[in-house]
């Protein structure tokens, strides 16, 4: 009985078939994840916006799939081959790999040995090899098939032709295939093996050098950095399998069950086996492996990115971004509270110039004369030693002025972009890389979407897996990160608007243009003004833009003007207008807070889970959902990493976290790893479940190995 998608989406995601009939609906309508699952939450049953995306990709497959479905059992049919039982697997198959294997004896093949053997006629034997009792019946039935015409010139010319064809049918039987897949899945053992290669040059792989473990138990890091030795030419693989007892299988599936099939029939099993199946399947599996270790990775990305995008951004506070570097000199920008540059300049403290009292001079006079707050320190190249100089130049001056290393992956990647040079076409490509080391302290979620994703580096193996795949789940969490913000459509540059749900780079760029031209935008009903914004792009977008001192209080909020009717009638329902929001607001915060929603909400027939997020809103007017977390930590001393020993207790930032532990930023330039067997007293199945980005932690030190600069950390209890 063939299921339908519905059925099969809400038995995945186990929820009712009418949520997934609303959802399938609102996406084929063109609505955004975002949207849905900000403003249909009555419709989907208030599915999350991670849910909605693996729905939405779920139902792209499935879809694929039924569309595969129809064009096999078509092409099948046109050659008149499709029988009423190969229609019904067909139909019934689960997984597009099963409609493969279904299909691969009907799929029309290049020139192969078993097709040739066939056009000599040599088919009847093919079928004879299996039923013969031993060799010697084959010998002579095969001289009945010696044919000068047809290229058949003696008996074994005829036996080995029928050997192929027989080869490639058994090779073509998606039960034989499924079978032999699940084979190498439960007993396959991958074999790594060290290349000529010389060993200095492999020596990050040397734990793979003589490496063997299970397909079923292997851990997808270590699928992931397998197949970067092999793409070095470091490392070669193969998967083994039990060779003998498959073929046994096979035979026993093949031949009469009363005897052994005969010597030339084994053969060929054990020809299909090697020449023909175990080839690609080794690749099937190596694929699936693959696939499975890159989703893994890639969702531990998403995962990282969106805890990194959402670190609560530094408000009202000016500061100067710092870029180290040796001999080109330290890049200094100086930005005011909003992120504008009022001043840069280069410093050369470090080698080779060593001009650390100029240095120091020149910092004082900038900080002095642009009042600046805090100090953000880029964490590349002579990082630690621009940390040393600042810390000892806040302590001489008694400066009140703090500092903070931040990461400064992809400022580089930012400077030399498109984007970077629209925005300071008059600066220095190495100037935009302190511009944007500063800013990206102000605020992390408005400085980072100009940056390929890929290269922010909170992530592992991003360049060794499947890049489409990574591009578009990245791309789905800033979207969703930048609409769980929302935006001030008055500030808000074209690169952070082009991420809003409903608009995209023109859209965008149109807005900004709009602003310079008019002026603020007063209320969001001006947006239906600005150039290809129509009713749709409306809905999708207005609810994420946020007004601040318009004409409407409600524009400040993240309520979609769909639903201001809604509010207002909630407000006057308690005697309250809109201009209370303002005039009166911490009255009516008390007055919200008293409010029985689901009774509420029947009077005002409105819905229960709708007039909870406009209660939400209204207590809450520009409210940022990102200063709920942890801020980050500043500092005004330094210490190294050799002040550490095996015991001490510190305080860390979570900078990546990874399918086997945590990397934290201890404040010694040098990131300690928390393994996972190190981070709770309980057993830990992932990472995740225990820390996120931008975590504040506490650790103790285990071990420090100067030699190689690593510092082992835990997390566990003491005692």
């Amino acid at each position: 009985m063939k299921i339908s998608i519905t059925s099969r989406l809400a038995k995945e995601f186990n929820i009712k078939e009418s949520q997934v009939e609303t959802t399938v609906d609102l996406i084929d309508q063109g609505n955004t994840i975002p949207f849905i699952a900000r403003y249909r939450k009555e419709a989907t049953g208030n599915l999350d916006d991670v849910t909605l995306r693996d729905l939405h990709d779920r139902l792209g497959y499935l879809r694929n799939l039924e569309k595969r479905k129809e064009e096999v059992l078509r092409l099948i049919d046109e050659q008149g081959k499709l029988t009423e039982d190969l229609s019904k697997k067909i139909t019934n198959a689960m997984v597009l790999q099963e409609v493969e294997d279904l299909y691969l004896p009907y799929r029309q093949k290049r020139k192969t040995r078993a097709s040739v053997a066939r056009e000599k006629g040599l088919e009847p034997l093919a079928a004879f090899l299996v039923v013969a009792e031993n060799n010697g019946v084959v010998e002579k039935q095969a001289e009945n098939f010696v044919n000068l015409e047809l290229g058949v010139e003696t008996a074994a010319d005829a036996i080995q032709g029928a050997m192929d064809i027989l080869a490639e049918d058994l090779s073509d039987d998606a039960g034989h295939r499924k079978r032999i897949r699940e084979a190498y899945f439960s007993k396959g053992v991958i074999q790594v093996s060290k290349t000529k290669t010389k060993e200095e040059e492999a020596e990050s792989f040397r734990m793979y050098f003589e490496f063997a473990e299970s397909v079923s138990k292997i851990a997808n890091h270590r699928v992931l950095a397998i197949n970067r030795g092999e793409k070095k030419k470091f490392l070669q693989v193969k998967i083994e399998v039990p060779e003998e007892m498959l073929a046994s299988d096979i035979a026993k599936r093949t031949g009469p069950k009363d005897r052994a099939l005969c010597g030339y029939a084994m053969d060929a099993i054990n020809d299909a086996l090697k020449r023909l199946i175990f080839p690609s399947m080794e690749r099937e599996v190596r694929n699936a492996l693959t696939e499975v270790a890159d989703k893994s990775a890639i969702k531990v990305f998403a995962v990282n990115l969106n805890k990194y995008l959402m670190q609560p951004p530094v408000k009202g506070k000016r500061v100067m971004g710092f870029d180290p570097a040796f001999r080109t000199g330290c890049k200094i920008a100086l930005m005011d509270s909003f992120g504008e540059l009022l001043a840069y300049d280069t410093i050369y403290p470090t080698q080779p110039q060593n001009k650390v009292k100029e240095a120091k001079e020149r910092l004082v006079s900038l900080i002095e004369k642009y009042k600046m707050d805090i100090i953000a320190i880029g964490n590349g190249t002579a990082s630690r030693e621009s940390e040393v100089i600042v810390a000892e130049m806040i302590r001489e001056y008694g400066l009140k002025t703090e500092y903070i290393v931040v990461n400064e992956a992809g400022a580089s990647v930012y400077s030399a972009s498109v984007i970077g040079n629209e925005e300071f076409p008059q600066l220095n490509v190495s100037i935009r890389g302190a511009v944007s080391i500063g800013r990206r302290l102000q605020d992390p979620l408005a400085e980072l979407v100009k940056i390929d994703p890929k290269h922010i580096g909170v992530g592992q193996y991003q360049h060794d897996v499947d890049q489409k795949e990574l591009a578009k789940a990245l791309d789905g969490v800033i979207e969703d990160a930048v609409n769980a913000v929302g935006v001030d459509l008055n500030t808000a540059s074209a690169y952070l608007l082009a991420r809003i749900s409903g608009l995209n780079k023109t859209t965008a760029g149109n807005i900004v243009q709009y602003r310079r031209e008019n002026g603020p935008f007063t209320n969001r009903k001006q947006l239906m003004k600005v150039p290809k914004i129509g009713a749709k792009a409306f809905e999708q977008c207005a609810g994420f833009l946020r007004i601040s001192g318009g004409d409407d209080p409600f524009d400040n909020t993240a309520l979609h003007p769909e639903s201001y009717e809604s509010a207002t009638a909630l407000l006057a329902s308690m005697g309250l207008s809109r201009k209370d929001l303002e005039k009166n607001h911490q009255a009516t915060v008390e007055a919200l807070e008293k409010v029985d929603v689901p009774q509420k909400a029947k009077e005002l027939e409105i819905g229960v889970l709708t007039l909870t997020d406009i209660v939400k809103e209204l207590q809450k007017p520009g409210r940022d959902p990102r200063d709920q977390f942890q801020k980050p930590v500043f500092k005004s001393e330094v210490m190294d990493i050799t002040h550490l020993e095996p015991g001490m207790v510190l305080s860390g930032t979570v900078r990546n976290v990874i399918d086997f532990g945590v990397f934290v930023d201890i404040g010694v330039h040098q990131d300690g790893l928390v393994h996972i067997s190190q981070l709770s007293d309980k057993y830990v199945k992932n990472p995740m479940d225990v820390v996120s980005v931008g975590d504040i932690v506490s650790v103790r030190v285990l071990d420090v190995d100067l030699k190689r600069n690593r510092i082992s950390l835990t997390m566990k209890k003491q005692g």
